[in-house]
């Protein structure tokens, strides 16, 4: 056996080492490609499945607020229905007890006037001193 043909076949040799080597690296990132995208479409999976189940909660929440809101403009319309009776019947009351009492009234009125009238007179020399 001559040196050329052992350098040939250490070089052969050599080759397939190197080839079985880069068959190996490519096979290594197939299967890395491979579980990756399993595990991207199991993460998919589990993202629409979370989103299907979100859903639901999501629409109780919504139904829930909208009920809520709801109720607080009836509250606020009722109370505000409420007030509106009181003042009523408070200017009712106020107008029988001027037609049955007119001569009070108009005292009360006039003592009224006057309270105000001093207050106001008050305020303004505390005022300008």
């Amino acid at each position: 056996m001559n040196i050329q043909s052992t350098t040939d076949k250490v070089a052969n040799g050599a080759r397939n080492i190197a080839d079985n080597v880069l068959q190996s690296a490519q096979d290594a990132v197939q299967t890395t490609r491979d579980v990756a995208n399993g595990s991207l479409d199991k993460a998919a999976t589990s993202v629409r499945e979370l989103r299907r189940e979100a859903s639901p909660v999501i629409d109780d929440l919504a139904t829930r607020a909208q009920d809520l809101a709801t109720r607080s403009i009836d509250f606020c319309a009722d109370t505000g229905a409420r007030a509106r009776r009181q003042v009523q019947q408070a200017a009712d009351a106020t107008t029988r007890y001027v037609v049955q009492q007119p001569g009070k009234s108009v005292a009360i009125a006039a003592a009224a006037g006057a309270a105000v009238t001093a207050a106001l007179l008050l305020l303004s020399r505390r005022r300008n001193p």
